[in-house]
């Protein structure tokens, strides 16, 4: 069962809470609960939401903000203001055209796209969009032979970057997929992994591996991923990588600064700050709580982005004026795209722009390069003025 796709171009949606609120009357409870929820009490998801209102900012006067560039560019990808779809799986189960809608809007949007390994989309039928901006998210299975194949795939097709999923070796603990015995809906394709599939010619693993998302004992999406998903896994990964792929590669979980560390010494172009939207450890920290501490550690050699509950453009603004070069989007993009495919992927993409655009002028940020840590509100510095 699918969302039934709505004409949210034609409703007065004006921030992104209130498309949130409407996909969930059109979603199936299963398929939003699996969206939206997060793992165990939830006490991380909540947080990621809560953590940006911590912070306050400054406005400033008298600046010529008439004309606003927030376009960027990190690894040599170009995107028209600082911000990345996150990889998400099973796109599908919002609305038919899934991924490949996701694509197109960002493609309108003049912003990357990240297509998860999870994707209900073959990666020749995303980058048939013709998006310029697209990267692959890779979880690593056992199958090192399948692994190479999709990354070998990907660059052929014009992806720009490789990033490595790094925070799961396992499947957090969803208490909302297991009370509702999650699984993908069965006239959907993981289209994707089941590459896997073809590479072990086995039928009786074929068939074993098809039955992961059986929901007989919980969650099938948590079944699939102990039965494929490599937890041996270690940082000899990237210069496995490297002899497989000259994309650049970016490390999407890091939450340490000893891990930013490493990353850097092991040739990681970039990291992606993120407790994967509070779906994996509970009572993690929050991406911001240790953005500082990763951005010291890192000391700008490579580009440091974040992710987890950007809902606001001033949240877009809090993360850059804290020291990140972009964030990534997520389960916003979901909501938009139940309500209307690409159409409402791309309101989603435009509400955020805009209201990325007007806190910009009201801090008096012409320029991305404008946006500086002063704008962070310190009352511990104003009342000494």
């Amino acid at each position: 069962m699918e969302a039934k796709p709505t004409l949210l171009i034609n409703r007065s949606f004006i921030n992104l809470l209130e498309i949130e609120e409407e996909a969930q009357k059109v979603l199936p409870r299963m398929i939003f609960d699996y969206y939206s929820s997060g793992s165990e009490s939830r006490s991380t998801l909540v947080a990621n939401l809560k953590a940006f209102a911590q912070f306050k900012l400054t406005p400033r006067v008298l600046r010529n903000v008439s004309n606003i560039n927030m376009a960027t560019e990190i690894l040599g990808i170009s995107s028209s203001f600082p911000v990345m779809v996150a990889p998400m799986a099973m796109q599908r189960m919002a609305h038919p055209d899934g991924e490949v809608a996701s694509a197109q809007a960002c493609k309108r949007a003049g912003i990357p796209f990240i297509l998860s390994t999870m994707s209900n989309s073959s990666i020749e039928e995303v980058a048939s969009s013709g998006h310029p901006s697209l990267l692959f998210q890779l979880y690593v299975i056992r199958n090192r032979e399948v692994v190479a194949g999709w990354v070998k795939r990907a660059q052929t097709l014009g992806f720009r970057a490789l990033v490595i999923t790094v925070d799961a070796p396992y499947l957090g603990r969803r208490e909302a997929d297991e009370r509702n015995r999650f699984c993908m809906p069965s006239h959907l394709r993981l289209k994707i992994l089941e590459s896997l599939y073809v590479v072990t010619q086995n039928a009786a693993v074929l068939e074993q591996n098809k039955k992961s998302l059986d929901n007989s004992k919980g969650s099938g999406l948590s079944a699939l991923f102990r039965s494929e998903l490599d937890s041996t896994l270690d940082w000899d990964i990237i210069p496995w990588l490297r002899t497989v792929t000259s994309l650049p590669i970016i490390l999407k979980g890091v939450m340490s600064p000893l891990d930013a560390q490493r990353a850097m010494s092991c040739g990681v172009n970039a990291i992606v700050v993120s407790n994967h939207g509070g779906r994996q450890l509970d009572h993690a920290p929050t991406s911001l709580d240790v953005l500082p501490a990763v951005l010291e550690a890192v000391q700008g050699r490579i580009p440091v982005i974040v992710d987890g509950g950007i809902r606001r453009g001033t949240d877009v603004l809090k993360a850059l004026a804290l020291g990140a070069s972009a964030v990534l989007l997520g389960r916003p993009v979901l909501y938009g795209l139940a309500l209307d495919g690409e159409h409402g992927v791309a309101r989603v993409l435009n509400i955020l722009k805009q209201e990325f655009k007007l806190a910009m002028a009201l801090t008096g940020c012409s320029k991305l390069s404008d946006i500086s840590p002063d704008l962070i509100f310190n009352p511990k510095l104003t009342s000494h003025l």
